[in-house]
C-alpha cells in the first residue's frame, strides 16, 4: 500500500528487503545514505552531488562537470560571508537572464498556468514571499510584500501583511523583487563571518541560525528558476 512520509526524521533507519520501486524522494537529506544489493532500473538522481560512488567508481567530478545547473547548484549552501556574497551574485545574474527570456512572451502568457503549476508571475511571487520569510522578516526585521503567495502546505498561516487576493501585474511583481536585490546587496555589504551564526525567529520554522535562512534563500531561488524555465519552454 502507498504511503506518504513528510516531515519524518528517518536519519539512521535501516531498510531490509523493502521495495522502493516508484518511490518519490522530494526535498530529502540523503548524505551519508550506504546501499548494498539494490536494483537500479530507469532511476533518476536530480540535487546537489558531493562524493557519489556507483558500483566502486566515483562519478562525483563527471556528474558535476556535465550539469547544466552548475555553477550555482554547487553554491547553495555556503559556510562563509564571502560564500554568501558569491552566491547572491551569482542568482541575481541568471534570474537576470531568466527574466530577459521571459519578456519575450506576453503578460498574458506569463500569467497562464502550465500542467497545473504556478504562471511564471505566480513563480516570482512565490520566490517574494521566501526571500521575506527567510532574510527580509529574520535577518532584516523589515516589512513583507503583500503579493507574496506562500507554499500550499503553508496557506493557512498568519503571514504578516499578505493579501491573498493579490492580482499583481508582471511590473509590481518585478518592483518588489527589484526592492528585496536592492536590500539584500546592502545587507551583503557588511555581513561577517559572526553573523551568520546568530540565531533569528522565522515564521512557522522557529529559531534559525541566518547561515541557514541563506541557504532556503538560495534554494528557493535555483529551484523555482528551474520551474519557470520548464513551464517557459513549453509556453
Amino acid at each position: 500500500m502507498s504511503q506518504s512520509f513528510e516531515d519524518v526524521d528517518l536519519q539512521g533507519a535501516v531498510f531490509w528487503g523493502v521495495n522502493l520501486r516508484d518511490a518519490t524522494f522530494r526535498d530529502v537529506d540523503l548524505s551519508g545514505a550506504t546501499t548494498h544489493h539494490v536494483l537500479l532500473k530507469n532511476v533518476e538522481l536530480d540535487g546537489l552531488i558531493d562524493r557519489l560512488v556507483v558500483n566502486g567508481v566515483d562519478v562525483t567530478d563527471f556528474v558535476n562537470a556535465n550539469d547544466p545547473w552548475q555553477p550555482l547548484r554547487g553554491m547553495l549552501e555556503p559556510t562563509t560571508a564571502d560564500g554568501v556574497r558569491a552566491a547572491w551574485a551569482e542568482v541575481e545574474a541568471v534570474w537576470d537572464a531568466t527574466i530577459e527570456t521571459a519578456a519575450e512572451r506576453t503578460e498574458e502568457d506569463l500569467n497562464r498556468s502550465v500542467n497545473g503549476e504556478w504562471s511564471f508571475v505566480e513563480t516570482l511571487r512565490h520566490v517574494v514571499f521566501a526571500v521575506d520569510k527567510w532574510f527580509t522578516g529574520p535577518i532584516m526585521g523589515g516589512e513583507w510584500q503583500p503579493l507574496g503567495i506562500p507554499n500550499t502546505g503553508s496557506v493557512d498561516f498568519a503571514w504578516p501583511t499578505i493579501d491573498p487576493n493579490a492580482s499583481p501585474t508582471l511590473g509590481e511583481v518585478l518592483a518588489a523583487r527589484q526592492a528585496q536585490a536592492a536590500n539584500i546587496r546592502s545587507s551583503l555589504g557588511a555581513l561577517t563571518d559572526d553573523d551568520l551564526v546568530r540565531s533569528v525567529e522565522v515564521l512557522e520554522n522557529g529559531t534559525v541560525a541566518v547561515l541557514q535562512c541563506w541557504h532556503v534563500v538560495f534554494e528557493e531561488s535555483f529551484e523555482h528558476r528551474r520551474y519557470a524555465l520548464r513551464d517557459l519552454a513549453q509556453l
